[in-house]
């Protein structure tokens, strides 16, 4: 090796960190690429994509084989470093040598490279598969081999490869990645990823129209009465009964009235309109919204009845109410006219009714009332005072002031509520 000049030397020994810091910087792209990204350009036809997603299939052999060709590289560096330590200043030339070689390892062949494919992984992995793949044929004996040995070690202690499994994300981890997108996804579109997500969390009991709200048809009461609802219902699908809610025998369309009011209206009779009427469906009150959902498809169906264990009808609900739970309510101002449910006041404060549900209060308020528990605010209110109040008082739960308005024999039926963050 006296032989060969020093130039040459030189040469080789840079030509061997520019390879391990390919061949480190690699190794990083690879791990730190977007698994799902990558998968999505593969499906797209992306050839680099492909390249790198047939790479970390085996991501054992891909590790494999790097370490192999940078050890190669790191080992051959060493040997021609000290080859020129000792051409240079002799012996003593060695652990000189070691230390500068060393310092370039760590600042050329270490952390720049690994540092650039940490910012641009895609790029790095994209680049590096044009020449790991086919070093991956020209090496696969030596892979192979170095894989059995750190195999057989790892049996040693105890772990089994076969329980590895492909990354999938669950639902919270799914939130966490739209929560993080920022500017990719819009504001509501954002917005409605995670309400999908927020589905299963929620059962039909928790939107449903409650029963003493329900509007509908009463086929024991005089045909006029019945004729005067039709025509001055604000829905467009009514439950039709016999006496009692619980005896529900059909849902009538309202475009299916004009099929029975061609003539005069002494001709209608319960009959008739039951004859026009849907059968009723019913669902369990327990039935998680994103099953509800698709049930409404498969039953072609946009109106169900819900009923308890013991087959009594509690409510109904809608496809509207479901939809409204993923796109937000269809009307987002708070109205200031007395008939509605949440009426703005003075001072922050907001006139609310006692039977509104907590989660259309938190929607439209932006509040973080708990609806782990009752769900109206009357019911929330009933479990914090264990009792109905003989007369008006105030209370603070949680961060949110009550002060009772108006109270029936059955319930409080109007609150002044007000969210102070200060409130311990």
């Amino acid at each position: 090796m006296n032989d060969v000049s020093l130039e040459l030397l030189f040469s080789v020994l840079f030509g061997l960190l520019v390879l391990s810091g390919f061949f480190s910087s690699s190794e990083t792209a690879m791990m730190a690429i977007n698994r799902y990204r990558l998968k999505h350009l593969s499906k797209k036809g992306d050839r680099g994509a492909m390249r790198v997603e047939q790479l970390l299939r085996r991501p054992d052999r891909l590790i494999g084989l790097i370490l192999i060709g940078n050890n190669l590289a790191n080992n051959f560096a060493a040997a021609i470093t000290t080859l020129i330590a000792i051409r240079l200043l002799g012996d003593s030339g060695v652990a000189i040598g070691g230390f500068v070689l060393t310092l370039f390892m760590l600042v050329f062949a270490e952390v720049t490279p690994k540092t650039v494919a940490t910012l641009y992984p895609e790029r790095i992995s994209f680049f590096s598969s044009l020449i790991l793949k086919p070093l991956s044929y020209l090496l696969y004996p030596a892979v192979l081999l170095v894989n059995g040995i750190a195999s057989g070690v790892v049996r040693l202690f105890g772990i089994d490869k076969a329980h590895s499994h492909i990354e999938h994300l669950d639902p919270e981890e799914l939130r966490t990645v739209v929560d993080e997108a920022g500017e990719l996804i819009p504001d509501q579109h954002q917005g409605m990823l995670l309400n999908i997500l927020d589905l299963e969390k929620s059962n039909v009991e928790d939107i449903m129209i409650p029963r003493n709200e329900v509007e509908g048809l009463d086929l024991e009461d005089d045909v006029c009465d019945l004729l005067e609802k039709i025509r001055t219902s604000e829905y467009t699908r009514l439950p039709v009964y016999t006496g009692d809610l619980n005896n529900v025998v059909g849902v009538l369309h309202l475009r299916n009235v004009a099929r029975f009011l061609n003539g005069s209206d002494t001709e209608v009779t319960a009959d008739k309109i039951l004859t026009f009427a849907d059968d009723p469906y019913f669902v369990p009150e327990s039935t998680p919204l994103h099953t509800q959902l698709m049930n409404f498809q498969t039953q072609k169906s946009r109106i169900a009845l819900v009923v308890n264990e013991y087959g009594e009808v509690q409510g109904i609900v809608t496809m509207e109410d479901l939809l409204e739970e993923i796109v937000g309510n269809f009307t987002t101002n708070i109205a200031e006219d007395s008939e509605q449910d949440i009426i703005e006041d003075s001072d922050d404060w907001y006139r609310i009714h006692g039977g509104t549900f907590i989660r259309d209060i938190n929607r439209a308020l932006d509040w973080s009332l708990p609806t782990d528990g009752p769900k109206t605010l009357n019911g929330l209110a009933m479990e914090y005072l264990e009792r109905i109040p003989d007369g008006n008082i105030s209370f603070a739960l949680d961060q949110y002031l009550f002060e009772t308005v108006e109270i029936t024999d059955k319930m409080v039926a109007w609150f002044r509520v007000k969210m102070d963050e200060h409130i311990q």
